[in-house]
């Protein structure tokens, strides 16, 4: 039997009120923020347990914004083309196709693009981009400042539970260098990306998971300079044969994981992206997962600057969060499954699209209806990100981080009208719901 301690009755203060709270910051707890509060909610409080915006993208080097359209069309928009469109204002702060050479089978096109990972997709251009996370930091901050004082952000708080009255998510419980508090809302969204929220409010959920999946494995990312990765990939794409034989078994061997070399915002530098089958819920999976990729990282760089355009090469910084893939998938009103991936099913209640990526899973855009958010086992919270209501084969399908910009921008609107037409959130007007996100620049079919 485990050892017990018993933790004494405390009584917290509230350490804030909010109309809408968002716990998270990453792609759909950002976006959930900036939604609600373009879409008339007058306080809405961020959550974030590290010290920037941004979540996998700023702070854990996934830099990668994949896939935003099909075919000739961009299905992908609203705030996630807005980041992009930031971005391309710095130096070096994005590389991207033009939006008008989206879907392009020109043979030059298709060279240039073909070693950025994404940019290229069933022989033609795919809208796509690479963004640098330092200079994307300051473009989220200055987001939530454009908001003119109507989202609060809170960073280096933990959120370590959920204050119910009976099914009613009530707040959160957070944990700081202040000690233990509470922050109230109307409405919740859990952008946690682990359903951390749900969890502790008692949502039913799976968990399952299956090593051959991408959301089964745990990353390590980090950046090296001194790279010539235009050249590096000529050679590669050269060689490619050579590579996959050789090359990419050797790296494998040396370092013991899944390792890869990828482009990034810059030609002067890397993007080492690892996969190690480890659970993003076990602290000791977390931590042997980082701590192996560090203790090899000087060896893996020694060993690729025999390769062209590595030569140089040396480690920048590592990512300071865990790269997460997978974990909780809400059990919703609907669940996403492999109906929705092996049909073109159409749903009333759609609130945005995913571009086909795995095409031996699906080739055709999928519709994402919002009954994805909605928990079965709890009002006035949505759980948004890739912790939606999802079997393993449609959340990894589903769940990259354009997708989860979109979930999150979807679940802030929604609140906003729930709170306006005084509604639940399970009974949120969905055409006006659509109404606005096609306002805030989001594409739905009609």
């Amino acid at each position: 039997m485990a050892k017990t301690i018993s933790e004494p009755e405390r009584i917290l203060p509230v350490f804030d009120e909010a109309d809408i709270l968002v716990v998270g910051s990453g792609p759909a707890g950002h976006s959930a923020a900036v939604a609600a509060s373009r879409a008339g909610a007058k306080k809405v409080i961020l959550v974030e347990r590290f010290n920037h915006l941004g979540g996998m993208v700023t702070g854990g080097f996934v830099m990668l914004i994949p896939h935003l359209s099909y075919k000739n069309k961009q299905v992908i928009a609203g705030l996630q083309q807005e980041w992009i469109d930031r971005m391309r204002k710095f130096e070096n702060g994005c590389v991207s196709p033009d939006a008008k050479d989206i879907g392009s089978t020109d043979p030059e096109l298709l060279k240039h693009w073909s070693s950025y990972f994404g940019f290229t997709q069933g022989g033609c251009i795919n809208l796509s981009a690479y963004l640098d996370p330092e200079m994307l930091k300051v473009v989220l901050d200055e987001m939530i400042e454009e908001e003119n004082g109507r989202i609060v952000p809170y960073m280096q708080c933990w959120a370590s539970g959920a204050i119910m009255d009976g099914r009613n998510v009530r707040g959160i419980i957070i944990e700081s260098k202040e000690g233990r508090k509470a922050i109230t809302a109307k409405v919740v969204i859990d952008a946690t990306g682990d359903g951390d929220i749900a969890a502790f409010a008692g949502c039913s959920y799976d968990d399952s998971t299956d090593p051959s999946l991408r959301i089964s494995n745990l990353a390590c990312c980090y950046r090296l300079a001194g790279v010539d990765f235009r050249k590096f990939a000529d050679w590669k794409s050269a060689n490619m044969e050579l590579w996959n034989k050789k090359y990419r078994n050797e790296m494998r061997d040396l370092v013991g994981y899944g390792i890869s070399l990828n482009a990034t915002n810059r030609n002067d530098q890397c993007w080492v992206n690892t996969t190690q089958i480890r659970s993003c819920m076990k602290v000791k999976d977390l931590t042997d997962n980082d701590r192996s990729v560090r203790l090899s990282a000087l060896k893996f760089i020694d060993y690729i600057k025999r390769l062209p355009g590595m030569e140089n090469a040396y480690l920048l910084d590592f990512a300071p969060q865990t790269g997460t893939r997978g974990s909780r998938r809400i059990k919703g009103e609907y669940t996403l499954d492999k109906k929705d991936i092996s049909s073109e099913l159409k749903h009333e209640d759609t609130i945005f699209t995913v571009a086909p990526f795995l095409y031996e899973t699906c080739d055709h855009p999928m519709e994402i209806p919002y009954r994805v958010m909605v928990p079965l086992d709890a009002e006035n919270l949505l759980v948004t990100g890739r912790a939606f209501s999802s079997d393993m084969v449609a959340n990894d399908a589903a769940n990259l981080v354009p997708h989860c910009a979109c979930l999150g921008q979807a679940a802030g609107v929604a609140a906003a009208i729930s709170l306006q037409d005084g509604n639940s959130v399970r009974k949120v007007d969905v055409k006006k719901l659509q109404k606005v996100l096609r306002e805030q620049n989001v594409y739905l079919p009609e």
